[in-house]
């Protein structure tokens, strides 16, 4: 941001890695002030050393909700104002339905899902009240795209795109603005280092199931997306009014995102005639 702009506070969950790193390194260099949480400090000890006065760490799990709404209302008391929320803690998780296990499915709903949604609640009430600003929900282009090997990920996060889009119509009247944030492949952690894999069954080997296991390695080569650039275009989306609902990331994320929508709109309209077919007739 230009240094000829007022400073502003920022709340951001995850900061120990991705995104979430990235963009707190970025604004913590441009004289902004964070909130940022971690379940560990051991990652961000440097931040936290190098930005004594505008890093404010907090250690926090959002399957937590009772810490979530701590950590919230602490945010907004001890810096008296919160510009922006951004919800981006969350994990990817890998592997057919079948292959999950019931602790994996129930934790990366409570993660990806339930999380963010009691963390955009808890920050509603102090954003009306203090007249305004913006919530940024880190998603990804796998919340309108879906492949094999993703479903509970895609459920997460198709999940949270619908919640986010309804919130959106809720809250614009009160000057808080919404902004889905869909990622493509990065060269973060969150395909490098934090992704989970199911306990891998031998009958979908040599299926399009276990695709995944080939992006995961990065001796197949590395995600297109700059993590830095990704960062900074989510930092610049602030300034943009009024707040754009979703921004893809990616040249390859965009157009798969519109090749499946696409195909989507198709398969809509080839059902005009089946869907007028179950309406009661005219003046009936």
């Amino acid at each position: 941001m230009a240094s000829n702009k007022q400073s502003r506070t920022w709340l951001i969950t995850g900061v120990s890695s991705g995104f979430g790193r990235t963009m707190t390194e970025q604004l913590l260099e441009a004289g902004e002030t964070v909130v940022g949480t971690v379940r560990s400090t051991a990652k961000v000890v440097d931040l936290i050393k190098s930005y004594p006065e505008t890093f404010d760490c907090r250690i926090l799990d959002v399957i937590d909700v009772a810490a979530v709404e701590e950590v919230v209302g602490r945010a907004f008391d001890v810096h008296g104002h919160v510009d922006v929320v951004v919800s981006n803690a969350g994990y990817g998780l890998f592997g057919a339905a079948e292959e999950l296990s019931d602790d994996e499915v129930a934790k990366i709903i409570a993660t990806n899902l339930a999380g963010p949604i009691t963390l955009i609640r808890a920050v509603i009430p102090r954003l009306r009240e203090q007249g305004g600003g913006r919530i940024i929900q880190i998603s990804s282009y796998g919340g309108t795209v879906a492949y094999p090997g993703n479903s509970l990920y895609h459920a997460t996060k198709w999940g949270i795109e619908g919640f986010c889009e309804s919130v959106a119509q809720e809250v614009g009247g009160f000057g808080i603005g919404m902004t889905i944030v869909e990622p493509g492949g990065a060269r973060t952690e969150f395909r490098y280092g934090s992704a989970r894999v199911a306990r891998l069954m031998p009958e979908y080997d040599g299926t399009p199931t276990h695709d995944f296991l080939k992006m995961l390695d990065p001796a197949n080569g590395l995600a297109p997306g700059d993590p830095a650039r990704m960062a900074a275009r989510i930092i610049e989306s602030v300034d943009i009014e009024p707040a754009p609902l979703r921004m893809v990331l990616g040249s390859q994320a965009l157009a798969g995102s519109i090749a499946a929508l696409e195909g989507r709109l198709a398969g809509f309209r080839a059902q005009t005639e089946l869907a007028a077919s179950t309406d009661f007739p005219a003046g009936e």
